[in-house]
């Protein structure tokens, strides 16, 4: 493509092209393939679980192998958000944003060797249900089940929503909320009927389409830019018309583009918050976050864990090459589209008076690709989407029926938290629609900078809490409380603060409104303070309280995780257990032959996957299936088999790092 001529060309006349830019019926039809054949997978994969119990539907029965759940951690991580938050950021600021992709490898290695092994040996279901275990009481539990609900709300459903919904703005010019509401009806029906086992089966075949869609992309940007030592130049003089023409360095990319580590002071990616700050975001994320631990958890064995995390981790290097770089191609092709400065202007090319960057993935697939190719790469834009709804979507249902309803009705039956479970999706996809013009406009319209810094608000005091519980024995339900209190409160201060106090747009001469700690402190600086200030609060309070009794720690911690010992619950974690096996218990006495019950709800029982009927285990089956489902042994061979590639994608990592810092 001459990009020559694109400059040429009157900025009407650009616009006018944009918009007339749409899908073949060759796309149609691909995507419509594609639909057809990942509501099959779904539909195989729903009636291969038993999704009338507990276990079957949110854990998949734990019995799931490497490769579903390793691509099932990676799609629901690189969803349609990170595709065009990881472009839109690298257009408009380079590669220093692949660090949260280079960094996520390391942090999934974690989770495989640290975290998982704790959490299995506890027998949890959810995050929350953990520190309830290892710190008896309900606060913690009820708190971190609500959090990560808001946080699905504020950074995971909404954003992705508002990424797909681009897509298919991009794609065939609907307006936002249409498309907003065609994407969830395509997402709904696996999740609430399929549970977990749908969820990775579906997000398999997701996988495959996304990279396959994402490395032909990759490889036709390239070849249209002249390679990747041709983008390193024209990069720096992709500047949009419109800054040129009011003489200001508005639009300008940044002269340390091409470094992944940048100064201390630098207003986008400054190496503390790049090394410690991401650090600590992707921790939380990958190991302390339901949606990503709850596939590590429907896993066979240990092994099984390993294996998915290296798989995982591997994929995790393809983003700089197949997101970030065509992002800063994208910026190159079309400069004045995804570099545009004035407000009026960007308006105009997409709808968002902060900036247009984030349509610089969506610009790539409708211009570049020829058709039929166009709606492959379009499937797999929406088979990011889904994958990524799907997941949270299974999650916020698993959190909020375990932690949170268990509470309000403790005597609930399995058959009441699945249905309770799934209704509950509905609420969340509302209140997530209502926040999209927020997200609009938050972040000078970059969506991953968006969902990071929301993210650093309230995650850092969640991963501490979590890593004092598993490697210091002396963590008390107080020091966790308080810790996790003090950074919500701090949290708080500083997202009301970025939200009430606009950042100056560029070229704004008024003086900067914002107090200190919005407008000199990076968010990823604040994500590392936030951290320690929780960490310190834990240990001062912890140490000068009571601490919990042994007797209460077997396999709850690092240091206890293979502890034979018989763990005694804490009275209210008792008291819990019991009178939600009466409430089974009621529920069975209740029960009533299927065949006599109205026709309508049968059939609801049949989409559900509600058994009225199902076959009692003895208490000697009970206890064979808990020591099966806690077991976290593993055969020495193959434990070396993993180990060793653990140590090869470490290798590759740092030399990533080395070569692009």
């Amino acid at each position: 493509m001459d990009t020559t001529t694109l400059t040429e060309t009157s900025t009407a006349d650009r616009y006018d092209a944009f918009a007339k830019a749409g899908v073949s019926t060759e796309d149609i039809v691909i995507i419509a393939i594609y639909f057809g054949f990942c509501v099959l997978v779904g539909v195989w994969s729903t009636w291969k679980t038993q999704r009338s119990s507990v276990t079957g539907y949110f854990l998949a029965g734990k019995d799931l192998l490497w490769w579903p759940i390793g691509a099932s951690l990676f799609s629901s991580n690189i969803g349609s958000g990170s595709f065009i938050g990881l472009a839109g950021t690298g257009a408009a600021n380079g590669i220093a944003v692949a660090s949260y992709e280079l960094n996520g490898l390391f942090c999934l290695l974690l989770l495989g060797w640290i975290f998982v092994p704790v959490y299995i040996a506890s027998g949890v279901f959810t995050l929350p249900e953990y520190l309830k275990k290892r710190f008896g009481g309900q606060r913690l539990q009820v708190y971190m089940s609500v959090l990560a609900l808001i946080l699905y709300v504020f950074t995971k459903i909404s954003a992705d929503m508002y990424a797909g919904a681009i897509f298919i703005n991009q794609a065939i010019r609907w307006d936002l909320y249409p498309a907003i509401l065609l994407l969830l009806a395509i997402t709904a029906v696996n999740t609430v009927a399929g549970g977990l086992k749908a969820v990775i089966y579906t997000d398999t075949l997701q996988t495959v389409i996304m990279v396959g869609g994402a490395v032909i992309l990759m490889i036709i940007s390239f070849i249209e830019v002249g390679g990747i030592n041709r983008l390193y130049v024209k990069y720096f003089d992709a500047i949009p018309v419109d800054s040129l023409v009011n003489g200001t360095q508005c639009g300008v990319p940044p002269s340390d583009a091409l470094h992944l580590l940048r100064g201390a002071s630098t207003t986008d990616m400054p190496w503390p918050g790049n090394v410690v700050g991401i650090t600590i975001l992707s921790s939380w994320y990958f190991c302390s976050d339901q949606v990503l631990v709850q596939r590590t958890l429907a896993a066979k064995n240990m092994l099984h864990v390993k294996g998915a995390s290296i798989m995982a981790a591997y994929l995790k290097i393809l983003p700089l090459f197949t997101t970030v770089f065509p992002g800063m191609i994208s910026r190159v092709l079309f400069t004045d589209q995804v570099a545009c400065v004035q407000p009026e202007n960007c308006e105009k090319v997409c709808g968002n008076p902060a900036g247009c960057t984030n349509i610089a993935y969506p610009k790539l697939v409708i211009e570049l690709l020829p058709n039929g190719m166009r709606g492959l790469m379009l499937a797999a834009m929406m088979a990011a989407l889904m994958s990524s709804l799907t997941s949270v979507f299974n999650s916020a249902s698993t959190l909020f029926t375990i932690d949170v309803w268990k509470r309000i009705r403790p005597r609930s039956s399995d058959g009441e938290l699945l249905v309770v479970g799934k209704l509950f999706v509905l609420l969340l996809v509302g209140l997530s629609i209502l926040w999209i013009p927020v997200l609009q406009a938050a972040q000078g319209g970059q969506l991953f900078n968006y969902i990071q810094s929301v993210t650093g608000y309230f995650a850092p005091p969640v991963l501490n809490v979590f890593l004092m519980a598993m490697l210091w024995k002396r963590t008390n339900e107080q020091g966790a409380f308080w810790g996790l209190m003090i950074g919500l409160v701090v949290g708080m201060i500083r997202m009301g603060l970025d939200f009430g106090f606009s950042s100056p747009a560029c070229g704004d001469t008024a003086e900067d409104p914002r107090p200190i700690i919005t407008s000199q402190i990076h968010f990823l600086h604040f994500a590392i303070i936030l951290f320690f200030i929780s960490m310190f609060t834990t240990i001062i309070i912890s140490l000068f309280t009571s601490p919990v009794d042994e007797k209460h720690l077997p396999r709850l911690t690092w240091w206890t995780r293979h502890s034979k010992v018989t763990r005694e619950e804490f009275p209210e974690e008792k008291e819990a257990r019991l009178k939600h096996e009466e409430g089974e218990e009621i529920a069975r006495l209740k029960q009533v032959d299927p065949a006599t019950l109205p026709a309508w709800r049968r059939t609801v029982y049949v989409v559900c996957g509600y058994e009225q009927s199902r076959p009692e285990m003895t208490e000697e089956e009970k206890v064979e299936q808990n020591a099966a489902l806690t077991s976290i042994e593993e055969d020495p061979k193959w434990s070396v088999f993993v180990n060793i590639n653990a140590v090869i994608l470490m290798t590759i990592g740092m030399f990533l790092w080395g070569f692009f810092a």
